[in-house]
């Protein structure tokens, strides 16, 4: 697995939070697709934190074991 950290998140990344994070905006991470891969961020700093980019593939992985499911 390869994750690199960016320092320019890019812009006109559309962030998306899960729905289970609290109302106040502090318990959670903002995921946003691009066309290098995915940008994971603390939503705690959204805007001013920094950003991880992983890749396609890496991210299906993650988030197949994170459900429960086989690795993709």
């Amino acid at each position: 697995m390869s994750v690199e950290r960016v320092t320019e998140n890019g812009d006109g990344l559309h962030w998306f939070k899960s729905s289970y994070s609290g109302s106040d905006g502090g318990d959670c991470v903002e995921v946003a697709a691009g066309l290098h891969g995915v940008y994971v961020r603390d939503s705690k700093a959204a805007g001013g934190g920094p950003v991880l980019r992983v890749g396609r593939g890496e991210w299906a992985a993650f988030t197949a074991l994170a459900a429960g499911g086989p690795e993709v």
